[in-house]
C-alpha cells in the first residue's frame, strides 16, 4: 500500500493521536474528521488545512472511498458501534482503548474485524513506553528467572480533575475505573506475565468523590484535561464541578490468576496526591521495580543476590526518556499502525486478542467488586475468533 488516507473520528482528548499519521511528504494524510462539536472541527482544519473534508455523522464520512483507515478516537462508550460501523464499511481501524466497555462489545468488533477482513489495531500504548519495554527485555533475558507474581499500584494522582468531572464518571458510559483506566495496567501484567486472567476478584467503592466538592448542574463540558484552564484541585473534596452521576469506584483492590499460573494484584486509587504507576516483577530467581514511569529519572531496580534491605537494588536500569504523547508511546503505536497497514509487519505489542483479554479481565474485576468480593471467571474468548488472531 502506497498512499495512506485517514480519517478521523473524535478529535478530543486523544484528537491529537492522529496528526503522528499525517505526513503528506511521505504519503500519509489526514483527509477528514468527524465530531458533533465545531470548535473540534475547527482546531482540526489548523492541524490538516483547510482542504479537510468535516463531517458531524460518521455515516456520511464512511461513504467516501478514498479512505483507508480510520482512527476511531472517541469515549469508550462509542468505540463498539464505530468500529464496527468502520470496519464493515471496509476501512482499516485504528481504535483507542478500551476497545469496549463490556466483553461482549469487545467481541463484536473482533468478530467484524475478522468478518470483513479488515486491520483492526487496538492503541494499547502503554506497551510502547520505555519502562515497559525495558522491564519486558529483563524479564524475557532472564534476569528474575520465570516470572512468579506482578504487582501494580497505579496512584491517580489527578483522578477528581480528570474522571470524576465528565462521563469517566457514569458507569452507563465508562462501565468502571477498572476497564477504563485499569485496562492499561492489566494489559501489562498479561504482558509481562506471559499469559491471561483465569479469574479475579477485587474489593473497592466509591471512598471520596461521591461526597466530595460540589456536582455540575450545567451540562457544559469541563475543560479539557490538557487545557491550561484546568487547574489541578487539592485536596480531593475540595473539587468544584464534579459530574451529575458518580457510580464509579475511587479505590479498587484486585487479585488475579492467570492461566499460566502467575498471581497478580493490581491496585488502583484516585485520590492519592502522586501520579505515577509501580510495577514490582518477582522470578523465582530476582525482581523488578520501576521507580517513576517515564519523567526525568525514572528508573527500573533489579534485585537478583540474597540481601537484607538495599533500596538501590543490585543494578539499577536509567528508564530512557521520551518526549511526546505519553512518553513517545503514541507516536510509537501510530507508527506500527501505519507498517501493518503498509505490509512492512504484522503487529508486535499491540495484538487484538490482549486488547480483548485485557476486556474481560477488567470486566470480571468489576462484577467480583460489585457483588461483595467473590472470585469470577472472565468470559472465555470464542475458539473461532481465537483461531482468527494471530497470538504475541
Amino acid at each position: 500500500m502506497g498512499e495512506l488516507r485517514f480519517a478521523v473520528v473524535g478529535n478530543g482528548l486523544r484528537g491529537g493521536l492522529a496528526r503522528h499519521a499525517h505526513s503528506p511528504a511521505t504519503g500519509m494524510s489526514v483527509v477528514a474528521v468527524c465530531d458533533v462539536r465545531a470548535e473540534r472541527l475547527d482546531k482540526a482544519r489548523e492541524w490538516y488545512g483547510e482542504g479537510l473534508r468535516t463531517y458531524l455523522e460518521l455515516d456520511e464520512l464512511l461513504e467516501g472511498d478514498d479512505i483507508d483507515a480510520v482512527f476511531v478516537l472517541t469515549p469508550d462508550y462509542l468505540h463498539e458501534e464505530q468500529a464496527c460501523k468502520a470496519l464493515e464499511a471496509g476501512k482499516a481501524v485504528y481504535l483507542e482503548k478500551p476497545m469496549a466497555i463490556s466483553v461482549e462489545g469487545a467481541d463484536r468488533i473482533l468478530a467484524s474485524a475478522v468478518r470483513s477482513g479488515n486491520v483492526l489495531y487496538v492503541g494499547h500504548n502503554m506497551r510502547h513506553m520505555n519502562f515497559v519495554v525495558q522491564m519486558k527485555c529483563l524479564i524475557d533475558r532472564g534476569e528474575v528467572g520465570q516470572v512468579k507474581a506482578i504487582w501494580c499500584r497505579h496512584f491517580v494522582g489527578n483522578g477528581g480533575d480528570y474522571y470524576f468531572r465528565d462521563w469517566h464518571a457514569d458507569r452507563r458510559y465508562s462501565n468502571s475505573l477498572l476497564l477504563q483506566k485499569g485496562s492499561h495496567d492489566i494489559d501489562v501484567i498479561h504482558w509481562l506475565a506471559g499469559g491471561y486472567t483465569a479469574a479475579a476478584q477485587a474489593f473497592g467503592g466509591s471512598f471520596v468523590y461521591a461526597e466530595a466538592g460540589k456536582r455540575r448542574q450545567s451540562p457544559a463540558p469541563v475543560p479539557s484535561w490538557t487545557s491550561d484552564d484546568l487547574v489541578r484541585h487539592w485536596p480531593p473534596r475540595s473539587l468544584p464541578d464534579l459530574n451529575s452521576v458518580i457510580d464509579v469506584e475511587d479505590l479498587a483492590l484486585v487479585q488475579m490468576q492467570l492461566d499460566n499460573g502467575v498471581l497478580a494484584t493490581y491496585d488502583q486509587c484516585h485520590f492519592t496526591p502522586d501520579y505515577w504507576r509501580n510495577f514490582t516483577v518477582i522470578g523465582d530467581e530476582g525482581r523488578l521495580e520501576n521507580f517513576g514511569d517515564g519523567g526525568p529519572g525514572s528508573c527500573i531496580r533489579l534485585w537478583n543476590r540474597r540481601c537484607s534491605y538495599d533500596a538501590s537494588g543490585h543494578e539499577t536500569i536509567e528508564v530512557a526518556e521520551g518526549k511526546g504523547g505519553h512518553a513517545t508511546a503514541d507516536q510509537r503505536c501510530v507508527e506500527e499502525f501505519v507498517a501493518v497497514l503498509r505490509g512492512e509487519r504484522p503487529p508486535a505489542v499491540s495484538p487484538t486478542v490482549a486488547a480483548r483479554q485485557a476486556v474481560a479481565a477488567a470486566c470480571a474485576a468489576t462484577a467480583s467488586l460489585r457483588a461483595g468480593g467473590g472470585v469470577v471467571c472472565p468470559v472465555p474468548l470464542a475458539p473461532e475468533l481465537e483461531r482468527a488472531f494471530s497470538m504475541s
